[in-house]
């Protein structure tokens, strides 16, 4: 028989070290108790010797890579790092920090120097069986997308990226009004005259306005497909693993959602997530948003929407770039504080008056000969009460606050068919 234990985390926003108290302890002796211990890498490693990106995935993350070795002493063996993050400090960023995760004999998936590197997945080899890895972001900049090498070009280093289109269906009068309305001026005059010299495609089965699709529909709303070309190489990928590995694990950072509504996920991402299951993976483990959303048993395997935070020190990033002040009108004269007081306007709004930022769980099951029979939640505080210095560090929760972290994530899932029982702040799902 082959037993192995599995447990997963969300975001891992880590720019400063972590105190080695008892809660790191306690973290550390519940993660080391299993045999794959995975967690989303969302920060880039180096000294400030790269220079920044124009734009960021939100904040310009960067950590000095001391803070890899408290991922390691947590115990974490197996990292994805594909996320709107990648490209932050440009390519000599994504360089830097995979040269630190090398040179540390970490397990990474997602980033690479080209198409094929990115896309491979990863094994992490146990007593009880081999297990694969692979890494995906839907949400990056353009150019943060690896490349695929040719015979006289070489690849471009970035992420694994799973596109995805938007669709916003109209009735049919109000398309016709709509195509009315913009032909009237010169909002889409670029559009037109790039499809007519043969720098874009031509509009098949809509009307774009820029990048913007519009189909008619009797229904009208939103919805969003998954790019069919990174899905099909995403698949052989997966395929790929399902012949090499006992276990295929399929990491997603997606902040994308279903309208206004953060906790759940796009129609594209519950899509790739059935896909990815179809297609050999044991479990599909998303992270992005910042916050939890709910979870889908699919044939019988765990379909993770997203896992949250485990450390969210967004707000103890060291520098910024100019570009970071310039959002805030901000110049050479203020700190990285200043542009952080700004972007909360004093700590009023955005991610850190947002307490389902701070809580969160991990999760934990075994694959026995294939099967995964029930899956844990182990709840989590990150300090929501503590101010920028010590906010974001991840503790176990107290009974108290797991039970109510665990009902929230509960009532996430109802819409997914999926029960949650809560017993002494610990959840567990049935998979029988």
């Amino acid at each position: 028989m082959s037993k192995i234990t599995i447990v997963a985390t969300g975001d891992s926003f880590i720019t400063q070290c972590l105190p080695q108290d008892i809660h790191f302890t306690k973290l550390k002796n519940y993660i080391e108790a299993h045999d794959v211990r995975f967690t989303n890498f969302e920060i880039l490693l180096h000294d400030f010797e790269v220079y920044p990106a124009p734009t960021s995935g939100g904040t310009w993350a960067v950590a000095r890579p001391d803070v890899l070795q408290d991922i390691k002493q947590l115990g974490f063996n197996m990292m994805a790092w594909a996320n709107n993050h990648t490209i932050d400090w440009n390519i000599d960023g994504v360089l830097t920090t995979m040269n630190h995760l090398d040179n540390n004999k970490c397990i990474h998936a997602g980033v690479g120097r080209n198409l094929a590197e990115a896309s491979q997945p990863k094994y992490l080899d146990t007593p009880q069986g081999r297990v694969a890895l692979i890494g995906i972001t839907s949400t990056i900049s353009e150019w943060g997308m690896a490349s695929a090498q040719r015979p006289d070009v070489l690849g471009r280093p970035g992420a694994n990226v799973l596109r995805y289109q938007s669709v916003h269906k109209v009735r049919p009068e109000d398309f016709n009004k709509l195509k009315e309305i913009v032909e009237q001026t010169e909002v889409n005059s670029n559009r037109i005259l790039n499809e007519k010299e043969g720098f874009t495609k031509p509009v098949e089965g809509g009307y774009y306005v820029g990048n913007i699709r519009f189909e008619q529909g009797d229904e009208p709303g939103t919805v969003t497909r998954m790019n069919s070309k990174d899905a099909e190489r995403i698949v052989r990928s997966i395929r790929e693993a399902a012949r090499q590995a006992d276990v295929v694990l399929v990491s997603h950072h997606t902040h994308e959602r279903k309208g206004l509504e953060k906790d759940r996920p796009a129609d594209f991402a519950r899509d790739f997530a059935k896909l990815c299951i179809d297609s050999g993976a044991h479990a599909y483990i998303g992270h992005g948003p910042h916050i939890w959303r709910g979870i889908e048993i699919y044939k019988k395997r765990p379909i993770f929407y997203s896992l949250g935070d485990f450390i969210f020190q967004n707000d103890s990033v060291e520098r910024q770039p100019t570009e970071f002040y310039d959002l805030y009108d901000l110049g050479v004269e203020n700190t990285v504080s200043d542009g952080l007081d700004a972007r909360s306007a004093n700590e009023t709004r955005g991610l850190v008056v947002d307490p389902k930022v701070f809580e969160s769980a991990m999760v934990s099951f075994a694959v026995v000969d294939g099967q995964i029979d029930e899956i844990t939640l182990n709840p989590l505080s990150l300090g929501f009460e503590y101010g920028r210095a010590r906010r974001g560090r991840p503790q176990l929760s107290d009974k108290e606050n797991g039970e109510r972290i665990l009902r929230d994530i509960a009532n996430l899932s109802k819409e997914f068919g999926t029960k949650i029982m809560i017993k002494d702040g610990i959840g567990t799902i049935g998979l029988k």
